[in-house]
């Protein structure tokens, strides 16, 4: 008889001992009631009083559906985003919510929707880190009485309707035409302010304009193919005779 309840009271102790894994912690309840938090190691649960939960305190990753928003300037889109969160007080992601898992996934949804329509189609495409900061923000203020920390939130993709994606692209054209344009007219301002100077420069001294009408000439020449018809000016003749005559002078 003794033999026999030393069996059993082996048995009952050898079910009693519940192992937590480092990335673990365990949730007690004795007579149905919160007991304390139990760390790694093994620890002792005894049967029908006794009763623990485990919770997985690893940062986890949470894939937020595709949902339909529309911005600010009512523009439909569709998007998706990745949650990172990890559990800082075991005790509470059991006692003040019944799944955490899924009601953190469903908030992260109504926020999402929110938050992309509080801001333009524009805004949502090129602030899109700032938007994710605010996502995670107002989502680490609501859990957390849940004992969860929200570490991250990152918006995946950003699905616009093919209508929409045509119009961008015509912008875009539009804008790369603009920048053309004004980079076109900017060198002009430029050929047309240095032509200037150049013109003052020759007119400063008539000899320079016959001679640079010569070296162009010159280079004109150095294709064998080339037939060059030349009206020589009276001017060049009327210039060359008043250099003669300075000279003459001296």
């Amino acid at each position: 008889m003794i033999l026999a309840l030393v069996i059993i009271f082996v048995f009952v102790l050898l079910g009693s001992i519940k192992q937590i894994d480092e990335f673990e912690r365990g949730v007690k309840f004795s007579r149905g009631k919160f007991s304390k938090i139990m760390n790694p190691g093994w620890n002792i649960v005894l049967p029908i009083i006794e009763s623990m939960k485990k919770v997985d305190i690893r940062t986890k990753a949470v894939d937020v559906p595709e949902q339909d928003a529309i911005t600010k300037d009512n523009v439909s889109v569709r998007i998706n985003a990745v949650i990172y969160y990890k559990i800082f007080d075991a005790s509470k992601a059991i006692l003040e919510v019944e799944n955490f898992h899924y009601a953190v996934s469903q908030l992260a949804q109504t926020t999402m929707r929110n938050a992309v329509g509080e801001v333009t189609l524009d805004e949502l495409l090129s602030e899109r880190e700032k938007i994710s900061d605010k996502i995670c923000a107002i989502i680490d203020r609501a859990t957390d009485p849940w004992g969860i920390k929200v570490e991250n939130v990152e918006l995946k993709d950003v699905a616009l309707p093919e209508e929409m994606k045509r119009v961008i692209a015509r912008v875009a054209e539009a804008e790369r035409e603009k920048e053309a344009v004004i980079t076109k007219a900017k060198g002009e301002v430029e050929a047309s302010e240095n032509l200037k100077k150049a013109a003052d420069n020759l007119a400063s001294n008539p000899v320079s304009v016959h001679l640079r009408t010569l070296e162009t000439i010159n280079d004109l020449s150095s294709d064998q193919s080339n037939t060059i018809v030349f009206a020589l000016p009276i001017d060049i003749l009327k210039s060359f005779d008043t250099y003669n005559k300075k000279n003459s002078d001296k």
